[in-house]
């Protein structure tokens, strides 16, 4: 084959316009959220040998989480986190910062797939949400946390039949403050030519800065005495008597009990591996807006927003007033490679670009200071899953498809239930107790997710019309996304 690489394609828009060749000119290909002057020096690697009651395997989100609830729980357990590179410099430090009540990838999936937890999921998903609030307060984590909402948007017809749909579905689930806002008031909100309805979740959703929260969370983590080593990537785990040992680089880690938070890195536990495939999501951020162009988009209740298509945007204001843009394209590489060489797709910065200013023409001139993409565990029912191995003495958690700022704490606590062995609320759950479907080998999984790829493009371009293709996999459990 020619290229490794697959991607959505842009379905006969055309070069991209010279206003977005413009704006890329000169912009940074790193995430603007690492580019952080605060941003904390490295720690040091594990050489020797180490011991411990928990090992935490992972420094993004869930690992972090991982850690710090463990010690909540119980300030005596020694815990010990090994991170391959530095805290927070993957998915956790180039999101786009959007702090999600939901457990499940929103209502719809929620309700396809465990319609008798439902309201359950979302009362658990809430209190997730209040605690992360909680921490951030407790811990005195300077991450721009902001509980303004979300607004789902319709940008064609027949999507505006689904919000209210989804406006219909929370109601009866007596699911937080969503309100459906007509053309009208969706654009006294956020003004944008291609807006025709919105859904504003109020409380369902914070925006953060993503990279300043696991920073924060790894010095509390600290402070109450986790030993974190960075540059210290997990190499092998096996059994050593009663304990695990994790082998790295320059020594080894014997513990109780072994956390795994790796994501969209290959698991430890090589039987998990056919659950999860990486996929590359790439971002778009401006520079400083200034008043007269904050004015002209309106936008002063500062929510996060997403418009309804299979292949979504996602965008955002941050603290100092630039709009993260984010989304659309999925990129996926052959035989699922994670690399550093994968992060940037320039033809899908152009893409992004082309996309913004359709959004937002009255910003015509804005220029684009960063670029970045990075890899997202994805699983083929677009929310976690978890799991034991080597007789309870370690856990995992993963598969969180782009939704895991929020739903990575949750995912901890239910892998200390399951090495505590313990029958909790958490635990009892279909959703927890249940396994999505695995991918395919290769060449299957290249084909498959090619074959999905165009489906749901010509979804988005059929008034949501879905294929036999797309109704076989929606009615075996199947899907893709990021």
């Amino acid at each position: 084959m020619a290229t490794d690489a697959m991607t959505r394609s842009s379905g006969g828009e055309g070069a991209p316009t010279p206003s977005a060749w413009k704006a890329l000119a000169g912009a940074a290909y790193r995430p603007y959220w690492l580019d952080d002057p605060g941003r904390p020096g490295p720690r040091p690697a594990l050489v020797g040998e180490e011991r411990c009651d928990l090992l935490v395997v992972g420094g993004g989100y869930s690992g972090l989480w991982t850690a710090l609830i463990a010690k909540e729980r119980d300030p005596a357990r020694e815990v010990v986190l090994v991170e391959g590179q530095e805290i927070g410099w993957a998915a956790s430090g180039r999101n786009g910062g959007f702090c999600a009540a939901s457990l499940t990838h929103g209502l719809g999936n929620g309700a396809a797939r465990w319609p008798a937890e439902l309201a359950e999921l979302e009362r658990l998903g809430h209190r997730n949400l209040d605690a992360i609030e909680s921490a951030v307060e407790r811990y005195g984590i300077d991450c721009d946390f902001e509980r303004t909402g979300e607004i789902d948007v319709a940008t064609e017809p027949y999507q505006v039949a689904e919000l209210c749909e989804a406006a219909q579905l929370a109601a009866e689930l007596g699911v937080g403050e969503q309100e459906f806002l007509d053309r009208d008031a969706v654009r006294a909100e956020v003004d944008s030519p291609t807006f025709l309805a919105g859904l504003w979740d109020r409380r369902g959703v914070a925006m953060l800065h993503p990279a300043k929260l696991a920073w924060g969370l790894a010095r509390a983590c600290a402070e109450l005495g986790v030993r974190i080593y960075e540059h210290t990537p997990a190499e092998r785990l096996a059994s050593a008597g009663a304990a695990m040992a994790v082998r790295t680089p320059f020594g080894r880690v014997r513990a109780r009990q072994v956390a795994l938070a790796t994501n969209a890195f290959p698991s430890l536990v090589r039987r998990v591996r056919p659950y999860i495939t990486p996929v590359y999501d790439h971002a778009l951020m401006t520079e400083p807006l200034n008043q007269e162009q904050l004015d002209a988009i309106g936008w002063r209740g500062r929510q996060g927003l997403s418009d309804t298509a299979n292949h979504f945007h996602y965008f955002r204001l941050t603290a100092d007033q630039r709009v993260l843009w984010g989304g659309y394209d999925i990129v996926y590489r052959y035989g699922g490679r994670v690399r550093a060489e994968y992060d940037h797709h320039p033809a899908t910065y152009r893409t992004l670009a082309q996309h913004f200013f359709r959004c937002f023409p009255q910003l015509e001139g804005v220029r684009f200071s960063h670029a970045w993409g990075g890899a997202i565990d994805t699983c083929s029912r677009f929310s976690a899953f978890f799991g034991s191995a080597h007789g309870g003495r370690v856990a995992y958690a993963l598969g969180y498809t782009g939704l895991g700022v929020g739903a990575t704490r949750f995912g901890a606590e239910v892998m200390l239930d399951l090495l505590a062995g313990e029958r909790t609320e958490r635990t009892r759950l279909e959703m927890v107790r249940s396994k999505p479907l695995p991918f395919p080998p290769e060449p299957v999984r290249w084909a498959g997710i090619g074959i999905t790829q165009w489906s749901m493009t010509r979804a988005d371009e059929n008034g949501g019309r879905r294929n036999l293709w797309l109704k076989a996999m929606d009615k075996v459990g199947l899907g893709f996304d990021s």
